[in-house]
């Protein structure tokens, strides 16, 4: 009988914030794949716990993800961790578990801290819809791309950034996103937590004074709706009415819904597009 593959949320900064059943597990299993073996040590001397450790990362994973899946087809149980938080988020453990999904192992999640969602949640932004990026691609181009796409993103977005690149980061969101509303957290859960909510002008300003320390969490504001709404007229008061109506039915509407549509956006009645449009 295969074992099964535990994917164990860990602290991301305060050890209190391990949970009860994450501890039973860790003591259930017969090895933890650590992406740290040097942290993951630190905790489980902290619970007084016991276990082999293997090493499984970025730069191993092709080669550990086979050997682990063999030990989980022989029937071990195996405790996925990360360096701190949730593993397979921006983290190597998301292609154990796809290998494990086409092996037929079964993989149990084991809740706990996730820093992204800390961080929203404190954010003081709207938490209904967000859309989460990790760390932002150093290939310029790729970054690039992606910055371009989220220029248009309305759900809240939330970003992990590492000290020595913030100042960089918060530089491309102001270029490409505008001056948007944004929370800083730093160091979540550790002693000097921190949450500094502003827009990317106050924090560009205060982090080129202020050199940055410790780990980010980044959440900014998705694209405001008078933004868009502005955009959007932009487009049709340079058109005739002729071709605002013509916009609509390209799109597929019918040529009343779109003299409707048309009629919405200049605030005049369908009778005055109509009128125009059939002269």
């Amino acid at each position: 009988m295969p074992g099964k593959l535990y994917l164990c949320a860990t602290p991301i900064g305060n050890l209190g914030d391990i949970t009860y059943r994450c501890v039973e597990t860790l003591k259930s299993v017969d090895v933890v794949a650590a992406e740290d073996t040097r942290r993951t040590v630190t905790l489980l001397n902290y619970l007084n716990i016991e276990k082999p450790l293997v090493s499984y990362h970025d730069h191993n994973r092709k080669e550990k993800g086979g050997a682990l899946l063999e030990r989980l087809k022989n029937g071990e149980n195996i405790a996925l961790v990360s360096d701190a938080g949730t593993p397979a988020i921006s983290d190597p453990g998301e292609d154990l578990v796809a290998l494990c999904a086409e092996n037929g192992i079964e993989t149990v999640p084991i809740p706990g801290p996730v820093a992204a969602i800390n961080g929203l949640i404190v954010s003081g932004l709207p938490t209904g819809r967000f859309a989460f990026e990790g760390f932002l691609s150093v290939n310029r181009r790729s970054r690039t791309e992606l910055l371009e796409k989220l220029r248009t993103e309305e759900r809240t977005v939330i970003f992990h950034e590492a000290p020595h690149k913030l100042l960089n980061t918060l530089t491309d969101l102001r270029k490409y996103l505008g001056n948007r509303r944004i929370a800083l957290c730093r160091e979540m859960t550790k002693i000097h937590e921190e949450i500094f909510r502003t827009d990317l002008d106050g924090a560009i300003a205060r982090y080129s004074e202020n050199p940055p320390k410790g780990e980010f969490v980044l959440v900014v504001e998705g694209r405001p709706a008078a933004e868009a709404q502005a955009e959007e007229r932009a487009k049709w008061e340079e058109m005739t009415v002729e071709e605002h109506v013509k916009m609509y039915t390209d799109a597929g509407m019918t040529e009343k819904e779109a003299i409707k549509a048309a009629a919405n956006d200049r605030g005049v009645s369908k009778r005055d597009i109509y009128n125009v449009i059939k002269i």
